[in-house]
Formats: C-alpha cells, structure tokens, sequence
C-alpha cells in the first residue's frame, strides 16, 4: 500500500491543541443530521464548530481557508465525493485531522480512507463518547480506527485488514411497530406527555418503550436517537 507524503504537513494538534478548543468543521448534506451533530459538540466545551460544509467543495475550500484542527467529512457528498474532497485537503498540505463519517463500515472503503492520508473514521451511528474521543485522538495526532486509537497506522489497518467489520443487523434494529411509532414521535419533537396522549398510553409507559428503544438503538438521549433514525431511514422525512 502506497501511503500518501505526509512530511510537510504539521501532525494534527502538535503544538495549539493543548489548552486551546478543537476548532471543527462539519460537512455533511444532511441539514438535520449537520444540525443535530454541530449541537452536540458545541455542547462540549473542549470544541468549536467554526464552520459547516453541505457538500465536498465546500468542504474543500472551508478547510483550506479556516485551518480548522479537525474535518468530520461524511463519505457521500454532492458535488465533490468525501473521498475526492480528502485527496484534495491532504495535497494541499492543509494542517486538519480529516475524520471520515460512514453509514455503514465497509473495510475497501476505510482503507481507502488511511491510503489517502485520512486520521480515522466513524459510524454515524456511533455513541457521542466514541465520537469524542475520536476527536481529541486525532487532535493529539493519533489516528482513529472506528472505537479505539493507534499511533502507528500500519498497526490500525492490520487490525482493520483481519476483523469482520460488516454491520449483519436487521434495518429495524429490533424495534417493535410501538416502537417505531415513538421513535417518529420523538424525531418530530413530541414530548413524553405528547406521545403518551397520541398513542393512548401513559407517560410511565412511553419512559419504558424510550429506555428499550435506546438499548437497541445504542444511543443514549433523545438527540441521539433522532440522529440516529434519520441516518438509518427509521422514520420519513
């Protein structure tokens, strides 16, 4: 494997990252999800979102102009592709960590994310303290392979090369029709006391469903949920 020159870029987080916020960009189609991720990290006072992409070349052009400390650049762009975008960056020489955020953990395409000179990856369906922590890693000039850091990328793609990464899970995750009809319920911002009256049932009841819900989902609060359905096409809309 042809690994891309590195030697004048600066490693991500070499020297400002250690009592300064990571400056962010977000680039991502998908307002809500774009929303919903900037939300979350703003709310984090190790961050700062300083700017926001809907499609590559914005990207591009966003990345090469901030110098942010790190890029969460989904795979599927408009416009310019998420890989197309990350081969641009990495030969500009621009000093930002690229994360590549995936729908789904396909190995080809993960490698070709370290061959083209990214920091790591991760699952939009990921809890937020692996997405976190993805982040300070490839700050601190780590790299990030999808749960856990390595400092040395031939260790992270030989870990890669021999695990099964594929996602064999139903599309409905296990959820019951109940369920669903929640889960819809909470992307449109019903309340627990709105969802109780909707659906006939009581509020103790919708606590119960909410708490199953998240087990099979992996999230753990309703923002995340939301993002989630969204991202797996759980809901409509």
């Amino acid at each position: 494997m042809n690994m891309p020159n590195r030697a004048t870029m600066v490693p991500p987080g070499s020297n400002r990252m250690t009592e300064q916020l990571i400056r962010i960009v977000v680039a991502d189609d998908h307002t809500i999800f774009r929303d919903g991720l900037k939300n979350l990290l703003e709310a984090d006072r190790r961050f700062r979102v300083v700017g926001e992409a809907c499609d590559g070349e914005e990207a591009v052009n966003l990345v090469t102009r901030l110098k942010p400390d790190i890029l969460l650049l989904d795979l599927v762009m408009p416009r310019v592709s998420g890989m197309e975008a990350l081969r641009r960056i990495v030969a500009a020489a621009v000093p930002t960590g690229v994360i590549m955020v995936v729908d789904a953990v396909e190995r080809d395409d993960v490698l070709e994310v370290f061959r083209l000179g990214g920091r790591g990856y991760v699952s939009k369906e990921s809890a937020t303290a692996a997405l976190f922590a993805g982040i300070c890693a490839v700050a601190a000039g780590q790299y990030w392979m999808g749960r856990e850091p390595f400092a040395d990328l031939e260790k992270a793609i030989a870990t890669l090369t021999r695990s099964a990464v594929k996602d064999e899970r139903p599309k409905d995750f296990g959820l019951t029709p109940r369920e669903l009809e929640i889960v819809s319920a909470v992307v449109t911002g019903h309340s627990n006391r709105e969802i109780a009256r909707k659906l006939s049932i009581s509020e103790q009841t919708v606590k119960h469903h909410l708490t199953n819900i998240f087990d099979k989902a992996g999230v753990f609060n309703r923002l995340e949920l939301a993002l989630f359905a969204i991202n797996h096409h759980l809901v409509r809309g």
